[in-house]
Order: C-alpha cells, then sequence, then structure tokens
C-alpha cells in the first residue's frame, strides 16, 4: 500500500556554473549544524575531486543530508554542464524535487536549461533560489522574470510554473522570501524545501528493490552501490538477488548498508523506501542494475542516456620516450583497456570499444571536454598513453538515405566590441543565428552550430575576446552533413632529429612560426615544436648547437631576443591538434607528435596522398 513518508525530502541542487551552488550547500551543511562552532571547514566542500576545484565545475554528483526540525533532507549536487549529462540524469532519478540556483545579475544560464529541462520531463517540483541578491548590478526582477520564461519554453506545466522563490545570499548564509524580507539564516529556504518539495510516496510492504544510480569503491569494503529504495525495507545481511539489464540474475547478499547524514555515510542495519542508501556486497556492480528481495522477477526500468556526439582514439604510447615518466606498467594494452572499460561501469554517457589493432581503443562521449577530463584524469592516476584528434559521431538515416552529423546550440556573451569578430568567426563555421540581444555593453548571441565546426574553436574565441568572452553549448540534434570540416589555419613545426632543444637553434628559427617548446627540452624526430607561419607542415633542427670557438659568450647572449614559448594546455593541445597527429599524454609530459615520425616516410605519404587526390580529380 502507498504511504507518503514526511521525515524525509530529496532534492537536487541546479544550477549554472559559478552561480553559488556549492557555496549554498556549504551553508546549508552549517547552519544544520553540521559542523562544530570551532571547527575549520574548507571552502567548497561538496567539490572534493582536485579537478573539479580546478576548473571550478562539479563534475560527479554527490550526495549528503542534513536534519531540519526531524526532517531528514537528503541533497545530491548535479554537474551544471551538459558534457557530464550521464551524471546529471542519473542523479534526477533519486530525487522528488529541485532547487534551481538564479544568479541576481546574470539570470538564467545556458547549462541551467539542459539540467532544467530534464528535471521538468521527469515532472520534479522546483523551488528557484535568486542567489547572490546582494551584488552591486543586480536584476532581481529580470532575473525572475526570465526564469518564469524559460520554464514555459521548456514545456512546464502549470503546477511547476507555479514556482516558489527564496532570495539568498549563498555565500553569508542569509535567505528571505522576498528581497526587502532576508533574515540572516537560511530558514525561509529550509521551511520551503519542507513545504514544497513533496515527501516521497513509498511502498513500504512491498518487496525491497532500488536501483543502482551511482557507483564508489572503498578500499575495505570493495565496491559500494548507491540509489534510492523503490519499494519494501532493505536490511544488513539479507539475501537479495542482482538483476542486471539484460536480465541476467545474480544472488548475493547486502554485506553493508549506510545511509547518509551531513558529509559522512553511517552504518545502518536497515532503511526503507524513499532513503537513499549506499550498500556493499557485490563485485562488477553497472549502473541501472536492480537490487531486489529474491522473489522480484522484474528488473526497474533502467536510465536512459543520450548518446554520445564526440569520440577519440586511446592507444598505448608509441613515442620515443614510452616509459619515462609513467608508473611501471601503466602504460600497456591490458592496463588500459581495463581502466577504460571499468570507466564506463560509473561514466555511464561514455562508450568504449575495441579499436583496429589490440592496443587501440574508441572512446566516445558527450564533448570535448567530457573526453578532456577524462584523459587529466587518468593522467594523475599514473597512466600514459596517446590520443587522436576529436571527433564527431555521424548517423545514417536509413528513411531519407542521407548522413546526418550533431548540432549544437551555441550560446555566446560578448562584449559589443569585439562581437563583429564572432559574427565571423561563427559565420565562417555555418552557425545559423536565432536570436541576438545587446544590453548593458554585451551582446548576447544564439547560433545553431554543427559539433564538429566547434572542435577546436574555444580556444580562438577566448583569443579573439581577449579572453572576457563565455561561450556555453548544448546538444540540439542532428541534421543534414553541410560542407567540408574546417581545418587548421597554420602546419606545424616538427622537430628532424632527436637531442637537446638549444637556445641558439630556438632564436635563429623563431621567425618561422611560435615554439611551444622551451631550450633544454628533449626532443625527438616527429615530434610538434610549434606553430608554423604558413599552412603547411615545416621539419626543423632545434637541436642546434653554436660552434664552439675560444670566446665565452655571455650568459644572455644565449636567449636575446627569443620569444617565450606559448604554454599549453590539455585543452589546447587537444584543440590545436592536427588529424595526422597524436598527443602523447603522460603523468609528467603534454607532447604532440605526428603519427608517422620518420620525415622521409612522412613527406612520401604526403606525396602520395596528392598524387591519388589529384588524379581523382581528372
Amino acid at each position: 500500500m502507498n504511504t507518503t513518508r514526511d521525515d524525509i525530502r530529496n532534492i537536487a541542487i541546479i544550477a549554472h556554473v559559478d552561480h553559488g551552488k556549492t557555496t549554498l550547500v556549504d551553508g546549508m551543511l552549517k547552519q544544520a549544524k553540521v559542523f562544530r562552532d570551532n571547527q575549520a571547514t574548507g571552502e567548497r566542500i561538496m567539490d572534493s575531486n582536485a579537478l573539479e576545484r580546478e576548473r571550478g565545475i562539479t563534475i560527479l554528483s554527490k550526495n549528503t543530508a542534513i536534519e531540519w526540525r526531524d526532517v531528514k533532507i537528503n541533497i545530491v549536487d548535479t554537474p551544471g554542464h551538459a558534457d557530464f549529462g550521464g551524471e546529471v540524469e542519473r542523479v534526477l532519478n533519486m530525487v522528488d524535487g529541485a532547487l534551481l540556483l538564479i544568479d541576481a545579475v546574470e539570470g538564467p544560464m545556458p547549462q541551467t536549461r539542459f539540467v532544467l529541462r530534464k528535471a521538468l520531463a521527469l515532472g520534479l517540483r522546483i523551488v528557484v533560489v535568486i542567489n547572490k541578491v546582494d551584488r552591486p548590478h543586480a536584476r532581481i526582477e529580470e532575473a525572475l522574470n526570465d526564469t518564469f520564461d524559460l520554464f514555459i519554453e521548456l514545456g512546464a506545466t502549470d503546477e511547476q510554473a507555479d514556482f516558489p522563490v527564496i532570495y539568498a545570499v549563498g555565500l553569508t548564509g542569509s535567505a528571505g522570501r522576498s528581497p526587502e524580507a532576508m533574515v540572516d539564516n537560511l530558514t525561509p529556504l529550509f521551511e520551503t524545501i519542507i513545504e514544497s518539495i513533496p515527501a516521497p510516496v513509498v511502498d513500504r510492504d512491498a518487496p525491497a528493490s532500488l536501483l543502482v544510480t551511482t557507483l564508489d569503491y572503498d578500499n575495505y569494503k570493495g565496491q559500494i552501490g548507491v540509489g534510492r529504495i523503490h519499494t519494501g525495507t532493505v536490511t544488513r545481511g539479507m539475501n537479495v538477488v542482482r538483476i542486471m539489464a539484460d536480465g541476467t540474475r545474480i544472488n548475493g547478499r547486502l554485506e553493508y548498508l549506510f545511509t547518509y547524514m551531513n558529509l559522512q555515510r553511517e552504518e545502518a542495519e536497515s532503511a526503507s523506501a524513499g532513503d537513499i542508501v549506499a550498500f556493499g556486497g557485490f563485485d562488477g556492480l553497472s549502473i541501472s542494475d536492480t537490487i531486489a528481495a529474491p522473489e522480484v522477477t522484474e528488473p526497474l526500468p533502467a536510465i536512459m542516456v543520450e548518446e554520445p556526439t564526440v569520440r577519440m582514439t586511446f592507444g598505448v604510447n608509441t613515442s620515443p620516450f614510452a616509459g619515462r615518466e609513467g608508473k611501471t606498467g601503466w602504460g600497456t594494452s591490458r592496463r588500459l583497456r581495463e581502466r577504460l572499460y571499468n570507466e564506463t561501469r560509473t561514466n555511464v554517457a561514455l562508450r568504449v570499444s575495441d579499436g583496429s589493432s589490440p592496443d587501440r581503443f574508441i572512446v566516445s562521449g558527450r564533448g570535448e571536454l567530457h573526453l578532456g577530463i577524462l584523459i587529466e584524469t587518468m593522467r594523475r592516476e599514473g597512466y600514459e598513453f596517446e590520443v587522436s584528434k576529436p571527433e564527431v559521431i555521424f548517423k545514417y538515416d536509413a528513411d531519407t538515405d542521407q548522413t546526418l552529423e550533431p548540432i549544437e546550440e551555441v550560446h555566446i556573451e560578448v562584449a559589443d566590441e569585439t562581437s563583429g569578430a564572432v559574427f565571423e568567426m561563427i559565420g565562417a563555421r555555418r552557425g545559423n543565428m536565432l536570436d541576438m540581444v545587446s544590453a548593458n555593453g554585451t551582446t548576447y548571441l544564439k547560433y545553431l552550430v554543427p559539433t564538429r565546426f566547434l572542435i577546436g574553436f574555444q580556444s580562438q574565441f577566448m583569443r579573439a575576446t581577449s579572453g572576457m568572452g563565455q561561450l556555453h553549448t548544448l546538444h540540439h540534434g542532428y541534421d543534414v552533413v553541410k560542407g567540408e570540416s574546417p581545418r587548421r589555419q597554420f602546419g606545424s613545426l616538427i622537430a628532424d632529429q632527436a637531442g637537446t632543444a638549444t637556445a641558439y637553434a630556438l632564436v635563429n628559427l623563431q621567425q618561422r612560426g611560435t615554439f611551444i617548446i622551451s631550450p633544454g627540452a628533449e626532443v625527438y624526430e616527429g615530434m610538434v615544436v610549434g606553430e608554423h607561419i604558413r599552412n603547411e607542415d615545416l621539419s626543423l633542427n632545434v637541436t642546434r648547437a653554436k660552434h664552439l670557438t675560444n670566446f665565452r659568450a655571455k650568459p644572455s647572449e644565449t636567449t636575446d631576443g627569443l620569444t617565450p614559448a606559448r604554454t599549453m594546455s590539455m585543452d589546447d593541445f587537444i584543440e590545436f591538434m592536427a588529424e595526422d597527429e597524436l598527443l602523447e599524454v603522460t603523468p609528467i609530459s603534454l607532447r604532440l607528435r605526428k603519427r608517422t615520425l620518420n620525415n622521409e616516410q612522412r613527406l612520401k605519404a604526403i606525396k602520395a596522398h596528392k598524387k591519388i587526390v589529384s588524379s581523382s580529380a581528372h
């Protein structure tokens, strides 16, 4: 029999990057007496992953819980970036409502649209929190009106569009039901959550069942599954069955059971429908597995995730420097294969398949950022490998007999004076403008652009807008393929022999382009050392030393006139890479190289290719 559990609320927090989501959660934790008054607290408690702190974004969902006036509020943090849609879809499966955080100055933003669309489609009840209302240029009324318009545009029901609103300053932990009635605590927010977010409707008498939505690992307890109990009651030590998405049944036992409270997991003897729990006892768990009482025959509905749009090839490092900088044995094809396939068990939007040879793997994801985060994570774990340039995944439409490609909805914010350069750049990428608004010296643009024209665009966009522009993309759908893919405007400067780069050689060659290495860097034949000023590649000797004479040069003479090397992040390398290049990734270094390292072989291959192209043209 279905009953309502008034002692619990399950909520997600939805917000655009940098709108204060994590700071607000920290404030909620502090006011619910999670910390002793004298206890030191780190900023941004929920962003525990080092990469999240560096990039200022939430990548992985996290669970915490607080107790407010005898009601337990389970809070799940969601990623704000569309590339982590797999995480978003899993999180929203566990909750009954959400806090939508809106910046009082910026209003609702592109990444907010993505998660909000998912939440509304699932019928979740939304509480809108207008945050940072104390900022000098706060546009509280406009932000609220824009939010209402967004709800209507995304197809909210009448009930969903009649949302409660709380005004807050997350940093100081204050809130109010109107901007004029602010109090110096978050009581109005807690009260609104309990009043407006529906309590779980559950059947405690039915056989136990829960859907695995997140996986974790504990060094002592092994694999940990996380999910919301749908029906019944689970107890520690009970016999259960694991039903996989394909119907396979595996008998097992719940060795461990935890509930969430504050920032920790707490061991529990039992938990009922509506609770979010973590459990141990199974090896090889997967997202969307159903854990249930033995008499249950059907699995719970699996989590559906949108298909990947971009792929890269990961492979064993084949450069002359392979094995120097990674952990011993962590660069083998067996180790790499195991790591990538394990990732798909927790990263549901990722796909991995074997490549054309045993040491190559095709990894498909939801965008450059999604794949870039995986590369950086593996690098920090001690792996070394090489990756190819990202490419989009085309679809064939049998009904129309046409090839389709993914299209992105692109939202851009730039200063009025740089908007002309952006029009030109997006125009060259076959962008179709949908909307343009200019206000307070800022131009807001909305385009539809094929995904393949956006690979490598971010760094060029940031340079054109002097680092001040903002660009956000959302997957829009598929359309017929139009036009050739854009190519890099300039060629690469390539080392023609192994050795150590010298200041003497670099000073004398710098009129040929921009270097991405400095004097003293070790290079090998076929390694990319810079960007050529022309559109073809150029091989050169960067290891050439000055002939020795009896005259000693002044120390300053060696680097006089040398322009400092261009520093490249991993994202820059991925965007800079040409089709015939690979990125060598180790825990210490990132190096760009040609697929064919030998200069003579590479030139022969280029000539042969040109011959084929010219003969087919005639």
